[in-house]
């Protein structure tokens, strides 16, 4: 298979010795250059949604395994990257570390491939255009961002995709059709892996055709032909992908339905917002403000007219202006999937995100590094007392600024404090420190941000349900209730809200209606021993022993390690008259929680109860190194203690009993015994 024929380009210019030191200088100082940008990203962890890809993902910590990642949609519409995950996580487990160096180092694979392919196009300052690209701060989201892999691998395909297409068009007949062929099949091998990594690169079969284009210096329709297997994927993994996006990530609904003149409007945005933050790359948000196309107002029109009129423009100088064509046209077909003409989940939250325009981002900045190139040759015509070329000092500053950005990802907490400051009505990052905050009990600050993202953006079952937990764990069920009602009509037959609910209806005495909070929430997940447990209280409540006593034993089948669940196992068996069993389930609960003051409690009275009061004794005074100041335990050792001979220690639990509830007539009752059983 060869391309046909035409006039082969001129030859580049003579290479420096493939094996001297002058030739591995540049690619080592990129390699250092990228690992020195991202050095932060060593002390980094998991953000955001990394534990739907990799800390949760029952495809690679779980039991679906790497078969399932090809089989079912646990790996999205990525699964070369999940494979990488799943790879990852058999050789060093949940470690963040090694996710982040692989990540880097993909970035830069991928800025080394794309300086090979510049000079394969025979761009001028390809080299500063690939470092342009590797070092910018904007890159940050894909590089640092574990989740982002998807980017960094994908582009790793995709630009050996077109170094081995360029080097299939090129192929002087004396190379061999073997050889020629095996480069385009090595090409349209690559599109695909590039495909399976992420399916934003499905635009690769336009790009191939500006690079032939470019290779060529004209383009006939004829040559389309070459492209139809690459085109073949693309359509393919395009049509999986807008179904992904509706119907298994769930970009469906109101948040997206934007009529085609806004979608128009926002598209025009789209363009000059990512060419302005290659510009002038500040401030970078991880979640920028979500606009608000306003389809009645004509000036919201401009900026689409105006990028194609900019368009256009190039169009008609194509043949003056090649090179700033070409880029243009690359970036242009780059970012049309994320334009906002098809629905992307991330429109959620934005229509504009860092990572989208990570592949895009090449043309713009190699054409950036051409021009540099060519105003430094100018500067040291015109001025060779200019020691340092503006390219080199443009890669020291965005070295730093990538540095600085780094920092933004080292942690969830650190991102959305981040985030806030730069984008205060941020309610996603409002929803998430909420829930971050009520992990760490702190209730109050959770309180606060939640009932904020609830103002900026109502209707998040999220920000509901945690909003509920965070009410309800300060002791204000009244309060938590509606939330949790509100976070069940946002995703119905949910049994975890369902079981919060009970929780809520439980602490306001409403029992026979958190008894069917509680049954319904295990008809739909009968695997919560927490429910089970809570359940066999409420029916222990209404005197339904033998139906708690089952809930009870099945809490702690479910979750043998439940204390709570323990206790009330063995309280239960007590009171059945099955002592001797429910001593065993209550010292069990004791064991499991030494702190707990419920479990020696009951476990003396067990014992008490079955003629042991030798075993009673020490746990009543564990009870009371817990809680030294319970009248009504000290009251109780004292009695036993009576009961044992021990009159002087009784005496002193009695007098202590007295001292925290003066006047308790029993008390003052066993004290005067005690005393007589001293004597004089």
């Amino acid at each position: 298979m060869a391309p046909p024929a035409a006039t082969p380009p001129a030859p580049p210019p003579p290479a420096t010795p493939r094996h001297s030191a002058r030739a591995w200088l540049p690619l080592a100082i990129m390699i250092v250059a990228v690992l020195a940008a991202y050095l932060p990203m060593r002390h980094a962890g998991f953000i955001w949604d990394d534990d739907s890809h990799v800390t949760a993902n029952p495809s690679i910590v779980g039991s679906l395994g790497l078969a399932r990642i090809w089989t079912s949609p646990a790996a999205n519409y990525f699964p070369l990257t999940t494979s990488t995950f799943w790879v990852i996580h058999a050789l060093w487990g949940v470690n963040p570390l090694p996710y982040h160096v692989v990540d880097v180092l993909l970035h830069a694979a991928s800025a080394i491939l794309l300086w090979q392919v510049l000079r394969r196009l025979r761009v001028s300052g390809a080299w500063l255009g690939a470092m342009l690209w590797a070092l910018h701060p904007v890159q940050v989201e894909s590089a640092a961002w574990i989740a982002e892999t998807k980017n960094t691998q994908s582009a790793v395909f995709y630009l050996l995709a077109i170094w081995l297409f360029v080097r299939w068009l090129e192929a002087e007949p004396a190379v061999g059709p073997a050889r020629r062929f095996a480069c385009f099949l090595g090409a349209w091998l690559c599109a695909g892996l590039a495909i399976l990594s992420k399916a934003s690169t499905v635009m690769l079969p336009v790009v191939l055709g500006l690079c032939w284009w470019w290779v060529r210096g004209r383009w006939r329709w004829r040559d389309a032909l070459w492209l139809l297997p690459f085109l073949a994927i693309s359509v393919t993994a395009s049509a999986w992908t807008i179904w992904e996006q509706q119907y298994h990530a769930g970009a469906i609904g109101q948040a997206w339905d934007q009529t085609h003149l806004q979608r128009l409007i926002i598209a025009g945005n789209v363009v000059w917002f990512y060419l302005g933050k290659l510009v002038w790359p500040h401030p970078l948000i991880f979640i920028y403000p979500r606009w608000a196309p306003d389809a009645s107002n004509p000036a919201s029109y401009l900026p689409a007219l105006a990028a194609a009129g900019v368009f256009l423009a190039l169009w008609w100088s194509r043949a003056r202006l090649r090179g700033v064509f070409f880029a243009g046209a690359v970036f242009g077909v780059s970012v049309f999937p994320v334009l906002g003409f098809f629905s992307v989940y991330f429109f959620r939250y934005s229509f504009v995100a860092d990572h989208f325009q990570y592949l895009a981002s090449m043309g713009a900045l190699a054409l950036a590094g051409a021009a540099l190139v060519t105003a430094g040759d100018w500067i040291r015509e015109k001025h060779p007392w200019l020691a340092v070329a503006p390219g080199r000092l443009l890669l020291v500053v965005l070295g730093v600024l990538t540095w600085r950005q780094c920092l933004h990802y080292t942690g969830d907490e650190v991102l959305w404090r981040a985030t806030l400051a730069d984008n205060p009505g941020c309610w996603m990052a409002h929803n998430n420190l909420g829930a971050m905050e009520v992990q760490a009990a702190h209730y109050q600050a959770a309180i606060d941000h939640l009932t904020t993202s609830l103002g900026l953006h109502p209707g998040v079952q999220q920000a509901e349900y945690n909003l509920g937990l965070a009410l309800f764990r300060t002791g204000r069920p009244a309060e938590a209730l509606p939330h949790y009602e509100a976070a069940l009509r946002l995703l119905p037959n949910d049994p975890d809200t369902l079981a919060r609910i009970g929780d809520a209806l439980a602490k306001l005495n409403r029992v026979p209606e958190a008894t069917r909070a509680y049954e319904e929430a295990l008809r739909m997940n009968p695997k919560d021993a927490t429910a089970q447990n809570n359940l066999g209280n409420m029916l222990r409540l209404q005197g339904r022993s033998a139906e708690a006593l089952a809930r009870f034993q099945e809490a702690v089948r479910l979750k043998p390690n439940f204390v709570d669940a323990q206790n009330n196992l063995g309280s239960a068996l007590v009171e059945s008259g099955r002592t001797e069993a429910g001593i065993a389930h209550l010292a069990e609960a004791a064991r499991l929680d030494p702190n707990s003051i419920d479990a020696h409690l009951n476990l003396a009275v067990a014992l008490l109860r079955s003629g042991r009061p030798d075993e009673a004794v020490v746990h009543l005074q564990q009870v009371l190194r817990l809680n030294p100041r319970d009248a009504g335990t000290h009251f109780m050792l004292g009695r036993v203690l009576l009961q044992l001979g021990r009159a002087r220690d009784a005496a002193d639990q009695f007098q202590e009993t007295l001292r925290l509830n003066p006047g308790y007539a029993p008390a003052q009752e066993g004290l005067d015994i005690a005393r007589q059983q001293l004597g004089p």
